[in-house]
């Protein structure tokens, strides 16, 4: 009996070897090996035609007075190593690209507990990788441009760019993080006025932050036939258009327009707050017991989340959407100025879903570092696309609408008088 559970488990084992060893690729590890194959044969023909060619030959004039003296003749040699082995420097500075941002990027990504490794064969330092990166992310140039201001081949930009962005996402819980106790205290501001720190009004709760989405176009799938997504410059996705030809980007941001949480879906996905709806059910602690996130229409309503009344019956009603509005400024800043800073989201040349969730996600995060730096660029604010579809509503969520606008319009109405 022994015997045969020993030939079994062999069996078992040569088995498992043998399905691992003829297991056919994915999509991405056969385009990555394809990719790689062509670099080391223009690479294997590069260096056998710097090998081929005979040492330079440099002619030194002899400066004498003798007029029959002929020229000498001075033998040298060159190294053979290819080019992209060097540390390359760019040819022209970046007008986009702060050196201070790159140092402090560069640390980040250096004191960080990843410990993958970049990728790219060349012997790229790791602030010039930044630099990189932040040249792609920053300006709507091609690879084929970056590659001759950094002399590296376009497929290992390619490869070191998104090696920079995994990297750059492991910094998400880091950078983008919920405030929670004393720092949730902190970070609240009055619904009445987002600009007053000060003002506070009994039984009026505070905001926490600002609940909304935007778009970001991007290349369809394979397959996936659209005339839109062939646009390079798409500021309104249409009705019509496929799905999946844009992200969808939801973000909740301070009054600072810094990104507390962000959540990249495809374009098929309906789900809008219902997640966060649910986790703050679940999570009570998320929010203080007088704190909210107010959102546009669209948003469920809940004792969590504020939403515009869809209907407006009065004056109170009016009152309660036109201070909700003035927060709902702040985070269409925000977005601005994820665009403007980053301007390769206004339209992302990529088919696959996980690589443009790791861009998206990547400028998401380095929006937060550039804040904490103190350098913010002023983006110009673009009316998004209305939502039609009306959130979910619950009974909790109802009444506390009613009795917090309810409490503005006493108060405005006491104040005038």
């Amino acid at each position: 009996m022994e015997v045969s559970e020993h030939v079994l488990s062999a069996g078992r084992a040569v088995l498992d070897m043998v399905e691992r060893e003829w297991q056919p690729l994915s999509p991405g590890e056969l385009e990555q090996r394809l990719d790689q194959a062509v670099e080391e044969l223009l690479e294997a023909e590069l260096l056998a035609k710097l090998k081929a060619q005979p040492p330079p030959t440099i002619y030194v004039q002899l400066l004498q007075s003798q007029a029959n003296v002929q020229p000498q003749v001075v033998q040298t040699t060159t190294s053979s190593s290819p080019p992209e082995e060097e540390t390359p420097e760019p040819q022209e500075p970046l007008g986009t690209v702060d050196s201070a941002a790159v140092k402090y990027i560069a640390d980040l990504l250096q004191n960080s507990k990843s410990r993958a490794r970049m990728a790219g064969r060349a012997r790229l330092s790791l602030s010039h990788t930044v630099l990189l990166s932040l040249t792609l992310l920053s300006e709507r140039v091609s690879y084929r441009s970056v590659s001759r201001r950094f002399h590296l081949e376009k497929g290992n930009i390619h490869r070191i760019f998104f090696s920079f962005c995994e990297r750059v996402n492991t910094l998400e819980e880091r950078l983008i993080r919920w405030p929670v106790g004393t720092e949730a205290l902190e970070a609240l501001f009055p619904l009445c006025s987002p600009e007053k720190e000060q003002e506070r009004q009994p039984g009026v709760p505070r905001v926490l932050g600002v609940l909304g989405h935007t778009r970001i176009p991007i290349r369809l799938p394979i397959g996936k036939h659209d005339v839109e997504s062939t646009v390079p410059e798409v500021k309104r996705m249409k009705k019509e258009a496929h799905p999946d030809s844009w992200l969808n980007l939801q973000l909740i941001c301070d009054r600072k327009g810094r990104f507390l949480d962000c959540r990249i879906s495809k374009g098929s996905d309906v789900d809008r707050g219902v997640a966060l709806r649910d986790k703050l059910k679940q999570h009570l602690e998320l929010l203080p017991s007088d704190a909210c996130l107010v959102a546009r229409s669209g948003y469920p309503l809940t004792a969590h989340i504020l939403i515009p009344y869809s209907e407006s019956h009065g004056p109170r009603e009016e009152l309660f959407n036109k201070t909700l509005e003035e927060h709902f400024h702040i985070l269409d800043q925000a977005v601005a100025n994820l665009r403007a800073r980053f301007q390769r989201l206004r339209y992302l040349d990529i088919g696959n879903y996980d690589r443009a969730r790791a861009v998206v996600l990547t400028a998401c995060v380095l929006h937060n570092v550039f804040l904490d730096l103190g350098q913010v660029v002023q983006g110009h604010v673009e009316k998004e696309e209305d939502i039609t579809q009306e959130g979910e509503v619950d009974d909790e969520g109802l009444q506390r609408r009613d009795a917090i606008s309810d409490l503005l319009f006493k108060n405005v109405i006491s104040g005038s008088t």
